[in-house]
């Protein structure tokens, strides 16, 4: 515990022993370790955070590289959640860090036991399975004061992206500019099922084209590892927020 307190001591110097110790509490777990999942656990883990459950099925490929934590030339091919649990690690050793190398469906979804955690941080891709985090995330009893409770921060699109000053946070129905944002709305209007209650996000309402051809091998969008670093941060950011005020 004394070397914990030498890590943080800076963070402990602008917070106070008490709130450390309330972050140190904390259960958190981050769904897709990507370009923003993976930069969001980092900064968690450097402010405090102990408890962490990192969940993606994916290995490291090369085109991660331009943009994600834990993908250099020498982890391609690797687990990414195991990747990323080396790195974070190797920051606080006495972390809890728990890597599963599964997807979040609808047939996976009962085995996370989502109720146990205090934060839920959705950087899901796939639209179908976003939706459904979100949906079962909003129906778990909120976190009021310091009592138990779950709160759900959700990351947007952070694909074509350039400009950093146009990243900010507002609550899901009030987004305006944001395609995923859209989509998720348009999918729960068309199914007549909403999230129970309200939740806040990061987004961007910037939206570029891709310069280049999409290539078929690898059909995502184009991206860049400042603007889906900053959305990390800033979810990393509404968890030590909403950690050290709770409403």
């Amino acid at each position: 515990m004394a070397k914990e307190q030498t890590l943080f001591r800076r963070t402990e110097m602008l917070l106070g022993y008490e709130l450390m110790e309330r972050l140190s509490s904390k259960r958190v777990i981050i769904f897709g370790v990507g370009g923003v999942g993976s930069w969001c656990a980092e900064s968690l883990v450097r402010s405090g955070i102990r408890h962490l459950t990192i969940v993606d099925s994916d290995r490291v490929a090369v085109t991660n590289v331009n943009r994600q934590l834990m993908a250099t030339t020498t982890t391609v091919g690797q687990v990414k959640v195991e990747a990323l649990k080396e790195r974070l690690l190797s920051i606080n050793p006495s972390a809890e860090i728990t890597a599963l190398q599964q997807l979040f469906t609808a047939e996976t979804a009962s085995q996370f036991c989502l109720g146990e955690y205090d934060y839920i941080i959705d950087a899901i891709d796939s639209l179908k399975d976003k939706a459904l985090l979100i949906l079962m995330a909003t129906s778990l009893p909120p976190a009021k004061g310091d009592k138990s409770g779950t709160t759900l921060f959700s990351s947007m699109g952070a694909a074509l992206k350039l400009d950093p000053t146009r990243i900010r946070t507002a609550e899901f129905w009030k987004i305006a500019g944001d395609p995923l944002a859209r989509a998720l709305r348009k999918r729960f209007k068309r199914d007549k099922v909403f999230p129970k209650r309200k939740f806040m996000c990061v987004y961007s309402d910037e939206l570029l084209e891709n310069r280049m051809p999409v290539d078929p091998d690898d059909p995502g969008n184009g991206t860049i590892a400042h603007i889906t670093a900053i959305f990390g941060f800033m979810l990393a950011g509404l968890v030590i927020q909403h950690a050290i005020n709770p409403q």
